[in-house]
């Protein structure tokens, strides 16, 4: 490294433009070199970034390091002034013991064997529904907007006991990503949705139904907090595992070897699953405040210090995992940290791999010569705290 080793450093820190799958060297650097290293924050505060495998689990297993926001301060340019408020009621994500238990607690329980059976049957239809969606539009498709957003939009739906009629308010605030929307219906979108949340929340108490908003609508939850918890399942349940059915498929188009055993049908998909959440690992950083002092990986922490724990880095540690920046589906990928770890781990993980394990082998089976339909540099990709693409092109011969 050019800089010494004990200068703080700043986000963002870029891709390579060539390189849309990898984290950027100035972190794999900083890894190797300063795995626990200072970080300016916009505001002023020095806080930390966190980089390694081990260092990283460490600090999202222990509950002296804290996620509510109104103890954070943002690491990103342009926040510079912006108090980050408390979560609303219900978004237990960003809640810390008991209160963060009493939620865990109610939901953990509803995401059941049986519940998961019965979303699976559901997923499969959503998943043939698009693929014929796809082959009466094709042979050119965005299949952002016709496979990857759909089926876990649907799938919320299902899961949250949304009726059939109503699905066009959660269709909207799937658009919330794409390129084109404004400020204003941002707002537009965001209060149409938590007023439908609070008056499904009211009518799933008044009449029940086989879903899991009913389920914890019976508990003693307020309705905000339950209005909280329908808008916090949506947001976590419906961007994250379209973004990465879209990535996931981009990845796999652009490994010709690596999706090669998938075209014929004989590839372990629960391992490609896994090796597409380590190697991707879309939610790029974590965020934690230190509740006391702690002495973490040779270096003092202050309480009251934040912490940026870079996930991606993380995940391609070769410390952990062998040749780490190849996508490798033969990989035994368990250890991996894109659903975090510790009491906060994602609720939804298995929710989430299901649609994954269903929906990827379904398009492949569907369409054996899927291609890109633009060049891998001239797909549009996101970036911020969520990855993914805007679009993916694809193609495919007719036949």
């Amino acid at each position: 490294m050019t800089e010494s080793l004990s200068a703080p450093v700043q986000l963002p820190i870029e891709k390579v433009a060539d390189r849309p799958f990898d984290p950027p060297p100035e972190l794999a650097d900083l890894r190797a070199h300063t795995p626990m290293r200072r970080l300016d924050f916009p505001d002023g505060h020095v806080g930390w970034l966190v980089t390694s495998h081990a260092l990283v689990r460490a600090v999202l297993g222990d509950q002296r390091f804290s996620v509510r926001h109104e103890l954070m301060h943002s690491p990103f340019p342009g926040t510079e002034g912006i108090t980050i408020p408390a979560a609303p009621p219900g978004h237990f994500s960003a809640f810390d013991p008991p209160e963060h238990t009493r939620f865990r607690k109610l939901l953990t329980g509803k995401f059941t064997v049986r519940r998961m059976a019965q979303l699976t049957a559901g997923i499969e239809q959503f998943t043939a529904d698009c693929l014929d969606a796809m082959d009466r539009e094709g042979p050119s498709v965005d299949l952002v907007r016709t496979f990857a957003r759909p089926i876990p939009t649907l799938t919320i739906c299902d899961l949250l006991g949304v009726p059939d009629q109503d699905q066009d308010v959660f269709q909207r605030v799937a658009r919330l990503n794409e390129l084109d929307v404004t400020p204003e219906e941002t707002v537009e979108i965001m209060t149409a949705l938590d007023k439908y949340m609070h008056e499904l929340v009211l009518a799933k108490r008044a009449t029940p139904t086989d879903d899991l908003l009913s389920d914890v609508a019976a508990s003693d939850l307020t309705v905000e907090e339950l209005t909280g918890v329908g808008t916090l399942l949506l947001g976590t349940g419906l961007d994250t595992t379209a973004n990465m059915i879209a990535l996931g498929v981009f990845a796999l188009l652009t490994n010709p070897d690596q999706i090669a055993p998938l075209r014929r049908g004989d590839g372990d998909i629960d391992r490609v699953v896994e090796e597409l959440l380590r190697y991707l690992s879309i939610q790029f950083f974590s965020v934690r405040t230190a509740l006391a002092d702690v002495e973490l990986g040779g270096e003092q922490i202050k309480d009251g210090d934040t912490l940026v724990l870079s996930l991606h880095a993380a995940n391609r540690d070769p410390d952990r995992f062998a040749d780490p920046d190849a996508l490798d589906i033969e990989r035994r990928a368990a250890g991996h940290l894109a659903f975090g770890h510790g009491i906060h781990q994602c609720l939804g993980q298995q929710l989430a791999r299901v649609e994954m394990r269903v929906a990827i082998p379904a398009l492949l089976a569907r369409f054996p010569t899927l291609r890109l339909g633009a060049a891998p540099e001239d797909v549009p990709l996101r970036t911020g705290a969520m990855y993914g693409v805007h679009r993916l092109p694809v193609t495919w011969d007719k036949g």
